[in-house]
């Protein structure tokens, strides 16, 4: 595949968006409503829970989670929770034949195993990002993906990939004006998390596993993997492609607890040449914050970023800026729930796999201290 140029060919501006007019009837019965569950419980599968359960084509019918902490938080701070069946095993949830839709929020290490069961119960799945914590993990849910029913939408909390204003930016793109794309820069530099917490012992006990999931590399994949992957996955989107190589350096310099990385600089390279750089750190002090995306073209520069885009017009020596018109976790629901009541499926697991495994391939250049190439990293499991 070239490197995306001037002459790129104009793609669709809804990047897949399924938009569903005010009178279109369900594809199930008339004014019925999606009967949806959450496997997770914690604070994300609370936070996306909430944006499910307080759009009124949702019905929460069940919520799932090993720890009666989280069940009670969930009953008392979502809309409807109240009413809902609460479970241990995600399998007795899973069971319930008049459960159309789950979001998937546990700890990324279960990603894998919680995906295949809810392919083999024919669920529409919402899976929180990223894909798994390792190479085996992905090719683990990419086998599920491959005996899931066509009929239903799989979608990934790769938000970037729904907000009006990202997908304003990838037409800029794709549509020349940007000219030729020469370089992708993914900043996420995130305050406070290396110095949060005191040394533990590695867990052996799978409660405990699950309670501190955050801070190691084989339940988390490494805050590259974990986090970083939302910038990773918006590389590839705009370069229309994985990496094919990496090289880069990182480590633990203040990280108090557990083994994962504090700081990491990565630079992928993508089909014809195209430069992609990672540069993500955890060190510096709360609230410091500055996560967002560059593409650098010979007629400009885009800027995107969760909250805005700009751009950068180098002939009219002009910038615009666009804010966006609300968090961006409720586009990629709202996207996913259209899906579901047009009868139209959405499936996002290949480009969330390349994402994932795009972290992966970094994690695996800096442990390694080399330059090394997507074929070696699908063959490492």
């Amino acid at each position: 595949m070239n490197r995306t140029t001037r002459r790129a060919t104009l793609t669709s501006l809804t990047g897949g968006m399924l938009i569903v007019k005010p009178k279109v009837a369900f594809s199930y019965a008339a004014n019925s409503a999606v009967s949806f569950g959450i496997i997770g419980a914690g604070g994300r599968g609370r936070y996306v829970g909430k944006i499910f359960s307080s759009d009124p084509r949702v019905r929460l019918d069940a919520i799932c989670d090993i720890r009666p902490e989280r069940l009670d938080l969930a009953k008392t701070e979502l809309p409807g929770a109240d009413k809902a069946r609460s479970y241990k095993d995600l399998h007795e949830m899973l069971a319930l034949r008049d459960l159309d839709a789950v979001l998937i929020a546990t700890p990324v290490y279960l990603h894998p195993e919680h995906f295949e069961a809810a392919v083999q119960a024919r669920k529409h799945i919402y899976q929180e990002k990223p894909a798994g914590a390792s190479v085996a993990g992905v090719k683990r849910l990419l086998a599920a993906a491959e005996r899931a029913d066509k009929s239903k939408s799989i979608a990934f909390g790769f938000q970037q990939r729904f907000s009006p204003e990202y997908l304003a930016a990838e037409h800029i793109l794709r549509s020349g004006q940007l000219g030729d794309l020469t370089l992708m820069i993914s900043y996420w530099i995130w305050g406070g998390n290396a110095f949060q917490g005191e040394p533990i012992p590695k867990p052996t006990e799978e409660l405990d596993r699950i309670r501190t999931w955050t801070s190691w590399k084989d339940t988390s994949g490494d805050f590259i993997v974990e986090q970083d992957c939302h910038g990773l996955d918006v590389l590839n989107w705009f370069a229309q492609a994985h990496p094919e190589k990496a090289i880069g350096s990182g480590s633990s310099f203040k990280r108090k607890r557990g083994d994962n990385s504090d700081n990491a600089c990565v630079i992928y390279e993508y089909p014809g040449g195209l430069k992609g750089w990672l540069m993500g750190t955890q060190l510096p002090p709360r609230p410091y914050w500055d996560v967002k995306e560059q593409f650098i073209g010979t007629l400009g520069v885009l800027e995107t970023e969760r909250k805005y885009y700009q751009w950068f017009q180098a002939a009219e020596n002009h910038t615009t800026k666009v804010s966006s018109r609300r968090e961006i976790t409720i586009d990629a629901v709202e996207a996913f729930l259209n899906s579901i009541v047009d009868g139209k499926p959405l499936n996002m697991v290949r480009t969330s796999a390349d994402s994932t495994l795009t972290s992966l391939l970094g994690r695996m250049a800096i442990e390694q201290k080399r330059e090394v190439t997507w074929e070696e990293l699908l063959r490492s499991a």
